[in-house]
Parts: structure tokens; sequence; C-alpha cells
């Protein structure tokens, strides 16, 4: 079984992080790939053919099934997504664990990394519940300066990572109701933090960084002031993304098949619904042998959980007639 990622996106999804600024620098084929300088801003798509689509070619033994490769990209280029800065912002939000890096104590300009649960507060501010005895608190508390790093996918590389980079402050006792409340809500069985020896930090960031597409021939990143990512918005659907998703794939495979096959205008022998947001929803699918992650759009952006439904029945009644 071989999984293809296509052009614009390296990403799960074809997420928005890869819609590069293309050009051509000679005639000899060698291509640079341009983030927009402006994370408040929609990226280009691509114009010109696809490195990643000549891969793809090479693979393939009919024109065909070149053109339904050109078929994806053309598609998928025009698919509407969030922005970057709401994607990273989102992800974060609704991730429960990640990789924190901090500066080692014990073994002195070694850096030191732990998995760790954490939860966001209202601006995006990653919140640990760290034990007095565990290393990297007693490294918090020498060295404040740390990062947390955040896969969507740990098992595809080719997928968002963030990293933040701040400061590891502890909560002040006038939050720490309010923190415990809000970090409970994300972990309802964490009741060690209860326990004396536990207590809320808070990573405050200063840059938050992200990198999609390694390994592929597209390779996008970008970064986010402090300022940015606050005042960034969490999608308001992706949150109902786990049971929209459980209940399309138990009882709903062959109308979200349909569905992509309307909207794509592939025949992919199947389609897995990975998450939702209020623009779309994004799915791995399989075309001849070749496993696919596609962003398939809404109609128009969903205002509420219902309407998420609405829209999915409405793509259906489309991909019926």
């Amino acid at each position: 079984m071989k999984t293809l990622v296509l052009a614009p996106s390296p990403l799960r999804t074809f997420s928005p992080f890869s819609s590069f600024l293309y050009s051509n620098l000679n005639n000899n084929a060698t291509h640079n790939y341009l983030l927009s300088p402006s994370p408040s801003k929609s990226f280009s798509s691509l114009t010109s053919t696809s490195p990643l689509l000549a891969m793809a070619s090479q693979n393939v033994s009919s024109g065909d099934e070149v053109d339904i490769f050109q078929l994806i990209q053309a598609h998928q280029e025009k698919a509407a997504r969030l922005s970057p800065i709401e994607d990273v912002r989102t992800l974060l939000h609704y991730s429960l664990r990640g990789v924190l890096s901090t500066f080692s104590q014990k073994y002195e300009g070694y850096p030191s990394a732990s998995m760790v649960d954490f939860a966001c507060d209202t601006y995006g501010s990653p919140i640990l519940a760290v034990s007095n005895l565990a290393v990297h608190t007693k490294d918090l508390l020498a060295t404040s300066r740390c990062s947390l790093l955040v896969a969507r996918d740990p098992e595809d590389r080719t997928d968002l990572v963030i990293t933040v980079h701040g400061d590891a402050v502890p909560v002040p006792e006038i939050e720490k109701e309010g923190i415990r409340a809000t970090y409970l809500a994300r972990h309802p069985t964490a009741f060690w933090v209860d326990f004396g020896d536990f207590h809320f930090m808070r990573i405050e960031p200063r840059i938050v960084r992200y990198v999609v597409g390694v390994a592929t021939a597209i390779l996008g990143s970008g970064e986010f002031s402090k300022e940015e990512f606050r005042t960034a918005k969490v999608d308001p659907i992706y949150q109902f993304s786990r049971p929209i998703t459980s209940h399309m794939n138990k009882d709903h495979m062959e109308d979200t098949k349909l569905i992509v096959q309307h909207a794509t205008s592939v025949p992919v022998d199947f389609a897995y619904m990975l998450d939702i947001d209020s623009l779309g929803f994004n799915v791995k699918a399989c075309y001849k042998d070749t496993d696919l992650k596609l962003r398939v759009p809404f109609p128009r952006r969903a205002v509420d959980r219902k309407d998420v439904k609405a829209l999915i029945v409405e793509m259906l009644q489309a991909a019926r007639t």
C-alpha cells in the first residue's frame, strides 16, 4: 500500500500551511517555495506543475491515472480551509499531550525532554500540572525557558508540528481555581492535581512555530508572535470532530465515499473521515492502492453542530443526483 500526499500540501488533508507562492527560478526547473510574509494573509496556490505531482506521475502507468492526480491537485488548491494561525491555535487548544523540553539541571548544558499532559487557557497558553518530584519541574524552577512540541499526527511526520517557545511560570494563587477547572475539563481523571506536591505552571509563549511537509518536496514553516497567537480564534466546530467523525465512520462510510467522489471527481475506493472544522472536513481515502489525505470543503461555513449535519446531508443529496 502506497501513501501519497499531493501538492499543494504535504500535510494531512492539504492544510492551509502548504499553499505556497511558487516560482520558477530558471529553465532548469529549479523551484523556490516561499510562505506569505504575514500569517494574517492567505497563501497563494501553486501556479505551475508541482514536483510532488511529478513524483506521483512516475508511480502510475497510464495517462488516465496521471489525469486523476492532476484532478486532485486542482481540487485541493481551491479547497476552503482555516487560515494557518487558526489551524495552529485550534490544534493546540484541543491537543492533550506534547513533548516538553527543558534545560537539564542534572546534566548541565544539555536539553531534557518529557512527555506531559497539558490544557490551554483562554489565550492559548499551555497549562501544566507538575509535581515537585518531577525532573522537569526542577528544571523549570531553575530555568523558566522551555518549549512544548505538539504533533497533529505523530505517525505522519509530513503533518503539522507545532513548537511553543516560552517561559514556564507558576500560576498565581488567585487564578488557581479557574486554571484547575480548565485543566480538569480536558483531563477529567487527573485527580492527582489536588495532591500536595502538585501545582500548575503556565507556559507563556514568546514565539509559536510550525513546520509541515518534512521529507517531502514541499517544506513549509512559519511563526507567530505572542500577540498574534493570543488574539487568534479557535475554530468553534472542531470540538465536534470526534463524535461526528466516529458516527460517520461507523454508520455512513459509504456516504462519505460518495461525497468525496462527487466533490473531487475521483473514484476513491473508500474515505475515512479524520476531523471537521467550520469550512469542511478532512479524509483519508484510497485510490488504486494509493492512500490519499484530502480536504473536502463545505458549500458554506458551518455555524454550529446542527448546521454541520445539514451541510453533510446537502452534500450527500448533491452526490446522489
